[in-house]
């Protein structure tokens, strides 16, 4: 509720300010962005913890449960990023910032692509 209650605050002042100065009410929409982002943090952190424990209780290699929560990092903060750079007027920023996310994603994503089909050609039997 606080969040959504900031959220709307500052939305209304941007608007009110948005007539007279445009500059700062982009800077009041940033600003309030990454409050609330580090707002979150400690929140991020407990789901980071809670599902490393699940991964060692459940032997799983917590170098996988540590390459998806990167790629959803870099999911999360690419949006954000892209989010910010719309609402500055920039829409091919904003499009090239997603791009890049999307890239970095693949990227990570492929050393566990590669065990994935490993493991599938490994358990298709021989003829």
């Amino acid at each position: 509720m606080q969040i959504v209650g900031i959220a709307l605050v500052s939305t209304f002042l941007a608007l009110l300010i948005k007539e007279q100065k445009p500059n700062f009410a982009f800077l009041l929409i940033a600003f309030v962005g990454c409050s609330i982002f580090l707002f979150l943090i400690d929140q991020i952190y407990a789901i980071i913890h809670m599902l490393e424990k699940l991964a060692a209780n459940a032997n799983v290699n917590l170098v996988y449960v540590q390459t998806i929560l990167k790629i959803i990092g870099i999911a999360y903060i690419a949006e954000f990023a892209a989010h910010i750079t719309r609402d500055a007027g920039e829409g091919a920023i904003a499009a090239k910032v997603e791009l890049a996310g999307k890239i970095l994603i693949l990227a990570m994503a492929i050393p566990i692509l590669t065990v994935i089909i490993e493991t599938i050609i490994n358990m298709i039997p021989s003829t």
